[in-house]
């Protein structure tokens, strides 16, 4: 079996900005005790917010450096925190992300794409 050849970064990019978007539309005109409450979207939303986490530890050094407006490190630590949720998952800090950080997610990273066609 040969392996497959590695992606170029900025498609993770792309699969940030889908999830992202998947993540809106799932929780649009909810609030936070409908989203809980609503297991197919919680767990389509915390499944979404891995991979956009996954996908952020994909993207090189420097380009994460270069471009600070994206929250690269708690996205990535969302991630983990969701891998690891045996510990609990905390409903309100997840919601926070949900709410406050994952809107503006697909803006910061659309600019960061057009900037590497």
């Amino acid at each position: 079996m040969s392996e497959r050849p590695e992606r170029v970064w900025h498609f993770y990019i792309d699969d940030m900005i889908s999830c992202a978007e998947k993540v809106l539309t799932y929780c649009a005109g909810l609030d936070q005790q409908a989203f809980i409450d609503t297991p197919l979207v919680y767990d389509a939303t915390v499944r979404n917010l891995e991979i956009i986490g996954e996908a952020a530890t994909r993207i090189p050094e420097e380009t994460r450096q270069t471009h600070p407006q994206v929250p690269w490190r708690m996205l990535v630590a969302t991630r983990n925190r969701l891998i690891h949720g045996y510990l609990g998952i905390d409903n309100d800090t997840l919601w926070s992300i949900v709410r406050d950080e994952v809107p503006k997610l697909p803006v910061q990273l659309r600019a960061l794409r057009q900037q590497h066609p």
